[in-house]
């Protein structure tokens, strides 16, 4: 999603309100009190014309609701309702309606429709997507979701809120280090993409069957992730994309969104997909998401991607066509945004579109606001009408962004243990670095005003008196670098804590890197600090994405580094925890950490395989063969874990392969390789295949801590288009010192031992297939 102007001027607005939101919040609002918010129908609607309508109907499906308010609109109002902002039509009673709301980590002022005017002046800001998926947490995830999701229907019900469909979450593939927006994803992989957006949209959406809590929108469908790339805008670039990699990459965490999480929103992409924008693509949005997957809601373009179909990617000749090639991409239910109103009025008046088009688009869009309650009488009286401001910033949503934070936080280097810190031991110490004191750093993008903000140095301070404190850079970029001062005060105190990495300045929203090293002077301050320190000194790296830190990885007067990815509003507080052991870090990197000589690598070439015969690396750990500073799934801890798969006894039962029998002449040989078509197994012969596989892991100490088990999956070898490996599950568990736990992974040979073939089917290889945790493996055999 993007703000509709540039993204330089953006970067301008962005801070600025930033800065209001963090220091003035008495400019936020004029009058702080709570006010009616907005609906239709009901004894306490403020209009007679809805009294007996149909559409006032609860009783009835909200489809059939949808479909009499339709009729009952002239084709004016009927045009004037595809916008992302919808006004009221005050002859039926409907009040106005703001689609574009943003919940990435938080409630955010990003879009239009929520307001921090009122009673309430701030909502909890969560860390960042790329350090919460860090912590490989299903339940963690969707607590978040379900906190963002009350909050938003607090502040709906006190009138400070136009909408309640959320355009989150962003589940695109981090596909390449560089990417701007990589910050606002759950990382490179597929499974653990698809996992965080099932448990983020059902924790947003509620738990109700009758009655939405808010409306989750997963984006950007689809292989988006290129912001402005050596002349290449996201405007204006067709990513040619295989369809391998469409089904078995790209596409999957789109696919689970949908029929696993329920979503009732997919956002269609900025760029070209093979020669046809993401939004006029009638094969991805009607075939794929509304028919193979089976959206039951809508799809919203992401803002002006219906307009630079002709304005940037030549793909329609006027306006009027663009909007016609978008509506019948979709169907039913197009959220044409960022849209100027005589475009959509001229593609009638044209003949471009009919009114039937317009319709089924309508009653789809009725449909969720119907399913959100805003035809049903006033909120306050439904199943989520009790919330209101005493339910934003709760302290226990603060704990909550406190736990995510510190689950998340990744330690990569702990030389000779010199982590944790013993505060009763430390006399004094220096906090230095750009990003040490920034509060608003520590919130990334798409933000709100935060309960409270607590900066790492607020955060060291709060565990050793004696802090004193350098910059050493006036912003992340580090242009400049008061060296010498940082190394005098690093060389007069006990401990050294440096704050480096990136800000929103070098990755962001139209915004992509081109380099993977610190910015500016960074690099020489840490060595100077370094050298000049008593000990080895402590390096936190505040970033959304990977860095190449190769120099402080082999350096040993480093001894610990972290990552701490934008970590929110308790980030310096769960940062110093972790660094004076009142948490043992478990966070595991969700992305590889690629080595500079990465970015010789064209952002624009979309293939994920390697192709070594032209020197093409691929992407991700999965295909990924080149060095590495740090693999995905790599994180220290303090305490001592093992893990090992269970290969015998009652809890291990190999997968009933006797229902291959009948598939035999269903075999196909592909490379020399017998395969089963997954769509000739059927639904139910899936389901006789699953199995149980259960790890048993135990905490050797010295700390309680929480650990996360991955499990993988390998072949015999990687030909026909095989990952080296496959992340197939995880689990996260809190162990005591001593304790012992056996975790049990659901294993579904048709979801998670297939591969996808270069013609997009999914297949299950005959023979071995290797269920991996570390160094254990189990063989699981597939023969008729």
């Amino acid at each position: 999603m993007a703000a509709c102007l540039s993204y330089k001027d953006a970067g301008a607005v962005v801070q600025t309100l930033l800065l209001l939101l963090l220091t003035a919040p008495s400019l936020l609002g004029a009058v702080a009190r709570a006010a009616d918010p907005p609906f239709s129908c009901g004894p306490s609607s403020s209009s007679a014309t809805t009294q007996g309508q149909g559409f006032c109907d609860a009783a009835r499906p909200a489809a059939e609701r949808a479909a009499d308010l339709v009729s009952r609109l002239t084709l004016a109002e009927k045009v004037s309702q595809l916008g992302d902002e919808a006004p009221g039509v005050p002859r039926l009673g409907v009040p106005p309606y703001k689609w574009w709301n943003e919940a990435l980590h938080g409630l955010a002022t990003s879009g239009k429709g929520l307001h921090f005017n009122g009673a309430v002046r701030r909502a909890t800001s969560f860390p960042q997507v790329s350090l919460t998926a860090a912590a490989f947490d299903d339940d963690l995830w969707f607590r978040i979701g379900q906190a963002i999701g009350r909050e938003t229907r607090a502040l709906y019900n006190m009138g400070q809120a136009e909408g309640l469909t959320m355009w989150s979450p962003n589940v695109n593939i981090y596909r390449d280090p560089r990417w701007g927006r990589g910050q606002e994803t759950p990382g490179e992989d597929p499974t653990t993409a698809s996992r965080y957006g099932v448990a983020f949209v059902k924790g947003l959406q509620g738990n109700s069957t009758s009655l939405l809590q808010t409306s989750a929108c997963c984006k950007h469908a689809t292989a988006y992730d290129l912001e402005d790339w050596n002349g290449v805008a996201r405007y204006n670039f067709d990513a040619k994309v295989t369809a391998q990699d469409l089904e078995d990459t790209y596409n999957v965490p789109f696919r689970s969104c949908v029929v696993d999480g329920g979503a009732s929103c997919v956002m269609c992409a900025y760029t070209g997909i093979n020669g046809v924008p993401a939004c006029a693509n009638a094969d991805l949005l009607t075939k794929t998401v509304k028919g193979d997957w089976g959206l039951d809601g809508y799809i919203a373009s992401d803002c002006d991607a219906v307009a630079i179909m002709r304005d940037a990617q030549r793909y329609a000749q006027t306006p009027e066509d663009a909007v016609a090639l978008a509506l019948k991409a979709g169907k039913t239910g197009h959220r044409l945004r960022c849209l100027h109103a005589a475009a959509r009025g001229g593609a009638v008046q044209q003949g471009k579109i009919t009114e039937e088009d317009i319709d089924k688009a309508l009653r789809n869009l009725f449909a969720i606001r119907m399913r959100l309650g805003h035809f049903d009488g006033d909120p306050r009286t439904n199943i989520y009408g009790s919330l209101g401001a005493a339910d934003i910033c709760t302290p226990e949503h603060r704990s909550l962004a406190l736990d995510a934070a510190q689950d998340g936080i990744v330690l990569l280097k702990n030389d000779a243990g010199i982590l944790p810190l013993d505060r009763a031991a430390v006399a004094s110490t220096a906090v230095i670095g750009p990003n040490a004191n920034n509060p608003g750093l520590l919130i990334g993008n798409y933000f709100g005003p935060p309960c409270e903000s607590i900066t790492p140095l607020q955060g060291i301070q709060g565990y050793v008196k004696d802090t004193r404190f350098l910059a050493g850079c006036g912003m992340a970029a580090c242009p400049t670098a008061t060296t010498d001062q940082a190394a005098t005060l690093a060389s007069t105190s006990d401990y050294v804590f440096l704050f480096v990495g990136l800000s929103q300045q070098q990755e962001s929203e139209g915004r992509d890197r081109t380099s993977l090293l610190l910015p500016g002077e960074q690099q020489s301050l840490i060595t100077a600090v370094a050298d000049a320190a008593k000990r080895p000194v402590i390096l936190v790296l505040l970033t959304g994405g990977p860095v190449d830190v190769t120099f402080a990885q082999t350096n040993p007067k480093i001894g610990a580094i972290l990552w701490a990815g934008y970590p929110g509003q308790a980030g310096g507080l769960a940062i110093a925890r972790v660094l004076f052991g009142d948490h043992n870090p478990g966070g595991r990197l969700p992305v590889t950490w690629y080595p500079e000589e990465f970015t010789k690598v064209p952002m624009t070439d979309m293939r994920m395989h390697a192709d070594p015969a032209t020197g093409y690396p691929g992407r991700s750990y999965r295909f990924y063969q080149g060095p590495t500073v740090y693999k995905f799934g790599y994180g220290l801890s303090y305490s001592s874990y093992s893990r090992r798969l269970v290969t015998s006894g009652v809890s291990m039962r190999p997968p009933n392969t006797d229902l291959l029998a009948g598939l035999n002449t269903m075999l196909t040989v592909e490379e020399g390789i017998a395969s089963y078509h997954v769509d000739q197994i059927g639904g139910e012969g899936c389901e006789q295949l699953k199995f149980p596989a259960v790890v048993e892991v135990e905490n050797h100490g010295p700390m309680d801590g929480k650990h996360s088990v991955l499990m993988y999956l390998r072949w015999p070898n990687a030909t026909g288009g095989r990952p080296s490996r496959q992340l197939i599950g995880f689990r996260r568990q809190h162990l005591k010192v001593g304790e012992k736990a056996s975790l049990k992974f659901d294993i579904s040979p048709c979801e998670h031992l297939s591969r996808v073939r270069e013609d997009g089917n999914k297949v299950i290889d005959r023979g071995s297939h290797f269920l991996m945790v570390d160094k254990h493996e189990l063989e699981i055999r597939f023969e008729a």
